[in-house]
């Protein structure tokens, strides 16, 4: 049998938030501890008080998840608050890992991470699935992906995301236990008797014919057919008719992001700002040599991907239903559509009902299960389904 239950609070003292948190997992867990919990807060909370109280609350030191930029659930949604989810079960089992020195070394810190894993050579349950959380801002998310592909030998479904801090884009946090880490990578192993479901969809299409990335450094993108990025951008915003100030671009960026050609379909990058070189710094590395597309989107589009991704989730559990789900989209989706993300969460509540979910916002959205589009993404929905 397996329990799960999920919670959101607003409460802004961190000790306090924590010690709700616990207190609604034991009440729901008739005063069980649970195996794992999962959590996300805002920057705003102090995280070792946070995790301290829920740890001690709760009567679990196995907890992962992150710093974000906007929490929420099935039924409600915002900043400055903690999301979680607990899970007691005796078809699943967890395990806690944690990479350090991401921005330096990202495939010793994917080796770390997948270390204390317990299913890489012979699982004693069937099914493996982990939820990788990074911090992003370390740079790398790519690489890191791959190196936990080939540090758990292709044999683990991947969901979770780039940590956040509120938009900030200055220091964000994963968490493992009672610790709050920078520069790190965590990942809980979840071997399952039966599937974990996986899905990823985004609906952005091709608003520009494509350009070849002929010079790049990470995230910084240089040139585009051979001109200064920003050039070649500003030339797509003036045959659109769109307003771009390289000043303040980011409210063209949200509405006009970057497709990295990727088999059939597009690897998404938002740029962040135009650099006084005329380059232009990104949310996530962007390889040189590659083609890419500004790509356009709408309202209806955002919730189309979130029904697509939520779909294919459920699909994947094989035909049982849902007892949990985690969502995880970006931080520029959020900021781009404003109240309307709403209608994204409220796609994802109607096709999981009567299960619940919790999730955030994120800087890069990580994915990688078969059949599903994989590897680490921005203004993407990526959506976990946990059976019963």
């Amino acid at each position: 049998m397996t329990q799960i239950t999920t919670a959101l609070v607003s409460e802004r003292e961190s000790a306090r938030a924590g010690q709700m948190l616990g207190t609604h997992i034991l009440a729901a867990f008739a005063g069980e501890a649970p195996d794992a919990v999962i959590v996300f807060a805002s920057s705003q909370h102090d995280y070792p008080a946070l995790l301290e109280a829920l740890s001690r609350t709760a009567g679990t030191t196995t907890i992962v998840g992150s710093s974000s930029a906007g929490e929420f659930s099935h039924d409600s949604n915002g900043v400055g608050q903690v999301s979680a989810l607990a899970i007691r079960s005796a078809s699943m089992r967890f395990r806690v890992g944690l990479g350090r020195a991401v921005g330096n070394d990202p495939a010793a810190a994917a080796r770390q991470a997948a270390a204390s894993f317990a299913g890489i050579v012979s699982p004693p349950l069937p099914y493996r699935a982990a939820l990788v959380m990074t911090d992003a801002l370390a740079g790398h998310a790519d690489a890191l992906v791959e190196e936990l592909t080939i540090a758990t030998r292709g044999n683990y479904s991947f969901f979770g995301g780039g940590a956040g801090d509120d938009g900030r884009f200055q220091k964000t946090h994963v968490f493992a236990g009672t610790e709050a880490v920078t520069d790190a990578v965590v990942a809980l192993e979840m071997l399952s008797e039966r599937p974990v479901g996986v899905g990823v969809s985004h609906g952005w299409i091709p608003g520009s014919q494509g350009m070849r990335v002929t010079e790049a450094q990470g995230a910084k993108l240089i040139s585009l057919d051979g001109m200064p990025a920003a050039d070649a951008i500003g030339d797509y915003a003036q045959e659109t008719g769109q307003a771009f100030d390289r000043a303040n671009a980011l409210p063209f960026f949200l509405h006009n992001i970057l497709g990295i050609q990727d088999g059939g379909d597009y690897r998404l990058r938002v740029p962040l700002a135009v650099n006084e070189d005329g380059s232009l710094a990104l949310a996530a590395e962007i390889p040189a040599g590659s083609v890419v597309h500004v790509m356009k989107t709408n309202e209806a589009s955002a919730v189309i991907a979130a029904e697509r991704a939520t779909r294919a989730a459920i699909e994947a559990i094989g035909g049982g239903k849902p007892k949990a789900a985690l969502v995880f989209d970006c931080v520029a989706t959020r900021l781009r559509l404003g109240k309307a993300f709403e209608n994204e969460l409220k796609a994802c509540a109607q096709l999981l009902h009567p299960a619940s979910f919790i999730g955030c916002n994120t800087y890069g959205q990580i994915a990688r299960a078969e059949g599903q589009f994989g590897g680490f993404h921005n203004c993407t929905a990526v959506v976990c389904v946990l059976p019963g």
